[in-house]
């Protein structure tokens, strides 16, 4: 008996299939090879088009099913991870409507802040536990005001697993996790929220059904199931944002479990017991794959758009003739502080943690006569370990002091160089593990469809594969010190730049 499992990443799709018995994966691959291209139409925009997450989903079942691994027709239950916060719209037909307003999109900004004052900001806080900014809910109040010709025949809006979902099985269905993860959701009156509702006018009926996130959101039509390979009426039973489903991949469910990722954002997150919130909005609180009225687990997500990003851009300018592995190895020459070169990994749209700011990515401190590429490799690599070690300041905040940290070998994880290196800077231990979302995404299939008991009885058969402590801690923090003082002034900078800077 099998589990499939589908990621819908900004980068490729990657999917799994998953063996019930042993909870292990035994085939996975991704489509396309090449990294999927972000439409930048204007600075600062993002976008993809979903017909195209749809072909990339068929081939890399189609591929994966063609290594004989297994019999696809034994696949019992599927599950579905996706990029957070994009806004996909349809008509009546189910017809998409235009390219998804992806997470990293930072048009709406202004209209977020609008309703944040509009609502009022201690209650925004207090009852969506973050300020709509950029998220879902805005992405929408910007079509309604640029497009109002496609708003007028949106039927209904979804995130991109959704979509999937709906290609899938032909139903469109929503959960709170989701809502919450759109601004969409009340957490204190446990139900849309009137007020962000009401206030950019968006009628309840543009809402998909709202489901339990581990239930059947659908069955697999004959069409798609012989197109794929699959049985008809597989139940789609789990659909999650990528950062949820990574937690739950790595067994990070209760209150104080923390997991991070680094992939083309990179991202801590942490499980919560509260209904807590930044004052500032500089980390996010969600609904977590467990929460429930009686349960309010929440995830506590620090995002940092620039992560795999900035390596990818690296890559491309200085070592298109390397692969990543390969990449990995010649940072690992470069001495420790990269002889003074220093990265602020921040050019991929609004940093959350910010304030919303966009500072566009810098490296600072070339020496023609001394800096190598392996260095700026270096540089890159200890320069997103301290964007981490930033927002978990922010998180130590707001009252999340992990004591260790999981993380799948995967993305930047798989550079042993940066593993400890984030460990060294954080000053927080990393346990690794071989789980990854498309994994996580097979395993909560199992669970919503009954194969599993619960979410505990999914993971009874994971394993540590490495445990990292911090070392020559002292060394890391004179170096983040320095990074951090660079990133204060980029900040100064940048308000100055922007006229909001004043002097007497």
């Amino acid at each position: 008996m099998y589990l499939l499992g589908i990621d819908i990443g900004t980068s490729s799709i990657k999917v799994a299939v998953v063996d019930v018995a042993t909870q292990k994966c035994v085939a996975t691959t991704q489509f396309p090879e090449e990294e999927t291209e972000i439409k930048t139409v204007k600075p600062g925009w993002a976008e993809q088009n979903p017909k195209d997450w749809w072909a990339n989903a068929q081939q890399a079942i189609l591929n994966l099913n063609a290594s004989g691994k297994y019999d696809p027709k034994e696949i019992k239950a599927i599950g579905i991870a996706y990029q957070m916060h994009g806004l996909v719209v349809v008509d009546k037909n189910q017809q998409v409507l235009r390219d998804s307003i992806i997470w990293c999109d930072s048009r709406s900004v202004a209209l977020g802040e609008t309703a944040f004052e509009a609502i009022g900001q201690e209650k925004c806080l207090e009852h969506l536990l973050n300020s709509p900014g950029n998220f879902t809910a805005s992405k929408l109040a910007w079509v309604k005001a640029n497009e109002p010709e496609i708003y007028q025949q949106i039927d209904k809006i979804m995130l991109p697993g959704d979509y999937i979902a709906m290609k899938l099985t032909g139903n469109i269905t929503t959960s709170i996790p989701a809502l919450s993860e759109g601004i969409f959701w009340d957490f204190k009156n446990d139900n849309l929220s009137a007020d962000l509702m009401s206030h950019y006018g968006f009628a309840e009926d543009l809402i998909p059904t709202i489901k339990p996130l581990f239930a059947v959101h659908g069955e697999v039509n004959a069409i798609v199931a012989q197109e794929l390979g699959l049985m008809e009426g597989i139940p789609v039973s789990y659909k999650s944002g990528d950062q949820p489903n990574n937690a739950l991949s790595l067994n990070v469910l209760k209150p104080g479990e923390v997991a991070a990722t680094a992939g083309t954002s990179g991202v801590i997150y942490g499980v919560s017991d509260s209904l807590t919130f930044d004052p500032q909005s500089r980390v996010n609180t969600f609904a977590h794959v467990t929460y429930s009225p009686s349960k309010k687990h929440t995830g506590v997500l620090l995002c940092i758009n620039g992560t795999g990003s900035m390596y990818r851009w690296a890559k491309a300018q200085f070592a298109a003739d390397l692969s990543y592995p390969a990449l990995n190895a010649l940072a690992a020459t470069a001495p420790v502080g990269s002889k003074g070169l220093r990265v602020l990994p921040f050019g991929n749209g609004a940093e959350r943690m910010l304030n919303n700011k966009y500072t566009s990515a810098q490296l600072l401190g070339i020496d023609l006569n001394v800096h190598r590429r392996e260095d700026i490799f270096r540089a890159v690599q200890e320069g997103i370990a301290c964007a981490f070690r930033y927002g978990l300041d922010i998180m130590r905040e707001n009252g999340m002091k992990p004591t260790v940290i999981r993380a799948g070998r995967a993305n930047l994880f798989l550079s042993d160089l940066f593993a400890q290196t984030f460990v060294n800077v954080t000053g927080v231990p990393v346990e690794l593990y071989e789980n990854d979302g498309s994994v996580g995404a097979a395993l909560g299939a199992g669970i919503g469809s009954g194969v599993f008991k619960n979410a505990e009885a999914a993971f009874t058969q994971q394993e540590v594969i490495k445990y990292l402590e911090p070392t020559d801690t002292e060394t890391y923090e004179a170096i983040y010190a320095d990074w951090k003082a660079l990133l204060d002034k980029a900040l100064q900078e940048n308000e100055y730049a922007a006229g909001l800077h004043r002097t007497d």
